[in-house]
């Protein structure tokens, strides 16, 4: 029923894995479910249960019965969805489905909702995908903005990270020959450029947005850069959080630093920001691979899913628990 996944680079989706087990189509048992994650059938149920609030068995019921609505709101028979929900007669199909969604098979329409209840948010995407709820058990949802506030905040570390580690000659060399992002940053051609100004953006947009003056302009060597950084990051993060949490997005800022004045929203600020750091944070990278280094996408779907496996280590040690 479900797409075999790609393993991200940070390692495998283990959960996912646990997941297409117990919804391939072959594995009408615990033990096939187990067996497909060469794991026992104790073994299997608890740490999917502990990870998702949910038996296999029952996320399997009810993720197919999610399937069977949206199937029979397409056109598809009862007798066909129950058969394909892995139901030994239509009587017994019509029965769980009346319980699980308050009206028979038959009063299904294609605007009828076909989502069930679920403590994990994993539910059933047409055709054959699983869609996976943010925001079950209350949670909050994700917030897009943080998201990418972060992951580039948390790249920009890296790239300095790994440029520390170059001879200075291959730090500064001219890689990219008159290559301009902005007319009024100059040219950015070299990773020692090109860092300075990724870091550099966010202490003059500061400066803006607090209503300072033009802020120095430091040391671009890649330790200097780190506590460049690092102080301009935290208050970049408090900013762009503090706009979010005040839904100043419309909110107008006069920069006193332009020349004349200039009027920005500050939304479009940050939009403008997270723009030219992605495509400076990505040039970095091409020079980085020039000069030898070893280098990832920079995909905030690996960050995420490198912070969701940390997360997941940490939280047993928290507890004192062993995994």
């Amino acid at each position: 029923m479900t797409e075999p996944t790609a393993t991200p680079a940070s390692g495998r989706d283990r959960l996912r894995e646990l997941l297409d087990a117990v919804l391939d189509e072959n594995n009408t048992r615990l033990s096939e479910m187990a067996g497909q994650t060469y794991t026992s059938p104790f073994h299997f149920s608890r740490v999917l249960s502990r990870d998702t609030g949910e038996s296999p068995v029952a996320l399997r019921r009810r993720v197919l019965l999610e399937r069977a609505a949206w199937q029979i709101g397409q056109g598809t028979s009862v007798t066909d969805a129950a058969f394909e929900a892995g139901y030994a007669s239509v009587e017994g199909f019509t029965r769980a489905f009346a319980r699980a969604f308050g009206h028979p098979p038959s009063a299904t329409t294609a605007g009828s909702g076909r989502w069930l209840p679920a403590p994990n948010g994993v539910h059933f995407h047409p055709p054959i995908h699983l869609w996976v709820e943010e925001k079950p058990r209350g949670r909050p949802g994700m917030d897009v903005t943080a998201l990418q506030t972060h992951h580039d905040v948390d790249d920009t570390a890296l790239l300095i990270r790994l440029a520390a580690d170059l001879p200075e000659e291959e730090y500064r060399k001219v890689r990219e020959p008159g290559r301009t992002v902005l007319v009024w940053d100059g040219p950015e051609e070299s990773i020692a450029t090109t860092l300075d100004r990724l870091v550099w953006s966010k202490e003059v947009w500061l400066a803006s947005i607090e209503g300072a003056d033009l802020p120095a302009h430091g040391a671009d060597d890649p330790e200097s850069l780190r506590v460049r950084h690092e102080e301009a990051a935290a208050r970049w993060i408090a900013t762009v959080a503090d706009i979010g949490r005040r839904d100043a997005w419309g909110d107008r800022l006069i920069d006193a630093l332009c020349d004349p004045p200039e009027s920005f929203l500050l939304g479009g600020v940050v939009a403008h920001v997270l723009t030219y750091s992605a495509h400076r944070r990505q040039s970095v990278r091409h020079m980085l691979r020039a000069a030898g280094v070893e280098v990832g996408h920079g995909d905030p779907l690996e960050w995420l899913q490198e912070r969701h496996e940390q997360h997941r280590n940490e939280a047993p040690r928290k507890r004192g628990e062993t995994t």
